[in-house]
């Protein structure tokens, strides 16, 4: 047996390629942690192995990633600049034309780069649980190593060009029944490749030879578009996984390398990439990282309403056990059914095993008796926005929790210091804001009273973390970050309204954007009560800010409040199953204006676009300035995340950027004009 390790070290580059050959049989391994990402010390490191596997004159030669995956895609710090050699299309070219055959032995998640080069070896086994993908679209890109040439010689030119389009991930039995795998295995990785190299199969054509046998992409083309919402990259991947069909492999592949390398400069690339980097640094913040946080294994949910349901969901699929407490046992049987029934679509979409159900339902129970939390590490109160019932369920909390336990307030606007007050153990106390449905979105604002303990901060951000959630840290004010930022947006929306636009004008507008839905359509589906209680709390208060439009008020007062209630009506008419314009709105929107007087203006779409995203930049910059937000980035993620801003935009704070922030002073000039006194100016803003 001989042993060689590659690359030699060269400055504080550190040895990630490791070769063993045993009785002419190679084992190259990739040891990068924490995901094995293609960095240039890979690449260097395989074609190092390449040469010695070579000059040993090997049988086969494997491929194997230590730690929990096998490459999960390329080294994204590497894409502002130009790539350094060598560059991944020749390592993968000369792995695939190498005199001796390799096998990619694959686990955990084999993306990106990590696809690709499985594609250039002559075989290809994985374990059963693992999963295959070109994500690159969700960074603005394509892949540029051959993935989108080889993976339709492989499985066919429509699952490739889906695949590529989506950047959606197949797990191992469906990506084996397209024929992308030649075994796969439970058990052992070792154990497999031995059998499986035992029994060799005769090497099979290289895959960059063969033929593509042509496809009609028009529906799938026609999906990408409806689903792309603005993003340049999912029908760009499509168009050229595509060329496969039509173009020898060395003539594609070269078109794939240009398009991915332009990609790298785009707006919508440099966009998605400081998302990706975002989403990652502000779930650690630099304070909290020398803290260890403490253990969370029981959860207390209070409140089972959609809130409450999807928030205990989320932490029984993290593997917590779960208590839901209401006020009453109809009412927590009620709980305890949205919970099942949340599992049991997870087990009929194929997202969950008939084990893991059960499993999830074991560690869950519902009842009245607050004494049930008595052993929790963490309590969360999803109950009615209001300062005086949550203070009560507090209290509650407070009695049968140990004082070193967490309890959290999971409100929208209010204030948890006042939550809080005069409770014992005052530093556990804190707000963690979940989006809903919070057994989907990722989104969670995590919020610190003037005494909450660094410790329970690193508690609740590593507690988020481990739900698969992305904590943001805000300071106190109405709303925190995404609501007050929201509170700007609908404002400006109705200030357009009563000034002459049609709100479905509106809504179109910003779906021109590549908003998901309009201001109109967000409020028809979360129900207009919520906002309208807002209003109310805040004029009773004296804090809202200047003009008033009650047009949304009137609506509430009609019954009005949304598709999910009784009506089926808001600002649109859901009574047909789909939300439709109504004339009663158009005419009560007329005869509002006609009786305030207001002006009848004319706004085109981007005018419309301009004076709402200036009043959101405006807002987002007060938020900053104040210190409620650590950082533009932050802001964004939050309005990425919890708000669906587009992604390819990358939120709002880096949309003026590319917009220009002469065209938001001048739009927002245009809108305090509109409405005297109802804007603040944000230092930025200011002429």
């Amino acid at each position: 047996m001989t042993t060689a390790s590659a690359p030699p070290e060269t400055g504080s580059e550190q040895k990630v390629v490791h070769l063993r050959i045993d009785n002419g049989h190679a084992l190259v391994t990739i040891d990068n942690p924490p995901v094995n990402a293609f960095a240039v010390s890979v690449r260097r490191g395989l074609m190092e192995a390449l040469r010695a596997v070579h000059e040993a004159g090997c049988i086969s030669a494997a491929i194997v990633c230590a730690g929990r995956t096998f490459v999960a895609g390329g080294d994204i710090s590497e894409f502002a600049g130009p790539p350094p050699l060598p560059h991944l299309p020749d390592v993968l070219a000369a792995i695939e034309a190498s005199p001796v055959p390799f096998i990619a032995v694959m686990h955990g998640t084999v993306l990106g780069g990590g696809l690709e080069l499985a594609l250039a070896c002559a075989w290809r086994i994985a374990d059963s649980r693992t999963s295959f993908g070109l994500p690159e679209v969700s960074l603005g890109l394509i892949p540029g190593a051959g993935g989108t040439q080889r993976l339709p010689r492989v499985i066919g030119l429509e699952p490739a060009a889906r695949m590529a389009a989506t950047g959606k991930p197949v797990n191992a039995s469906a990506f084996k029944q397209m024929g992308g795998l030649d075994l796969v295995f439970d058990g052992d990785p070792m154990t497999a490749l031995m059998a499986f190299r035992d029994t060799l199969p005769a090497r099979p054509v290289n895959t960059s030879e063969r033929p593509v046998t042509d496809a009609d992409l028009t529906a799938l083309k026609a999906e990408i578009a409806r689903s792309a919402k603005g993003a340049d990259a999912p029908m760009i991947a499509l168009e050229t996984t595509a060329l496969a069909a039509t173009l020898p492999f060395a003539e594609g592949a070269a078109i794939e390398r240009q398009t991915h390398l332009d990609l790298r400069q785009s707006a919508q690339s440099r966009a998605l990439r400081r998302l990706f980097f975002a989403s990652r640094s502000v779930t650690r913040p630099a304070r909290l990282k020398a803290i260890e946080p403490a253990p969370i294994a029981h959860v207390a949910i209070v409140g089972g309403g959609l809130m409450g349901a999807g928030i205990a969901s989320a932490c029984l699929a993290s593997g917590h056990r779960v208590t839901l407490l209401e006020r009453d046992i109809q009412s927590a049987e009620a709980g305890r059914d949205r919970v099942a029934d949340i599992i049991a679509k997870d087990l009929a979409s194929g997202r969950i095993s008939a084990d893991k159900a059960e499993a999830r339902h074991a560690r869950f129970c519902a009842g009245a008796d607050y004494a049930a939390a008595s052993d929790a590490d963490i309590a969360i109160e999803a109950v009615f926005e209001d300062p005086e019932i949550k203070r009560a369920v507090f209290k509650q909390l407070a009695d049968v929790m140990a004082e070193t336990a967490l309890i959290a307030t999971n409100t929208s606007y209010l204030d948890p210091n006042r939550i809080s007050e005069g409770m014992p153990g005052p530093e556990r106390f804190l707000g963690l804001h979940f989006f809903s449905p919070a057994n989907i979105m990722k989104l969670v604002e995590v919020v610190g009273t003037s005494v909450t303990s660094d410790r329970t901060m690193a508690t609740a951000f590593a507690f988020a973390r481990g739900l698969g959630k992305i904590p943001v840290e805000t300071g106190v004010c109405d709303g925190f970050i995404g609501n007050r930022i929201l509170s700007a947006y609908r404002r400006q929306a109705d200030y357009m309204v009563a000034d002459g636009a049609s709100p479905y004008e509106v809504d179109a507008a910003m779906r021109g954007l590549g908003m998901p839905m309009g201001p109109y359509e967000l409020q028809d589906l979360t129900g207009l009560q919520i906002s309208w209680a807002n209003r109310k709390r805040q004029r009773a208060a004296g804090t809202w800010p200047g003009r008033y439009v009650d047009i949304a008020d009137q609506l509430c007062e009609m019954g009005r409040q949304g598709r999910g209630s009784p009506m089926k009506k808001g600002w649109y008419d859901h009574t047909g199953g789909k939300g439709e314009p109504d004339p009663e709105i158009e005419a009560m929107v007329a005869a509002w204006r006609a009786e305030h007087g207001t002006a009848q203006q004319a706004f085109s779409r981007d005018e419309i676009v301009l004076g709402i995203m200036a009043a959101i930049v405006n807002e987002a910059s007060l938020i900053l300035e104040e210190g409620i937000a650590s950082s533009d980035t932050a802001i964004d993620i939050v309005w990425t995340e919890g708000y669906g801003f587009p992604k390819h935009l990358g939120g709002p704070m880096f949309w003026v950027e590319e917009a220009g922030m002469d065209r938001i002073r001048e739009a927002f000039a245009k809108i305090d004009a509109q409405s005297p006194g109802s804007w603040k100016a944000a230092a930025a803003l200011k002429a």
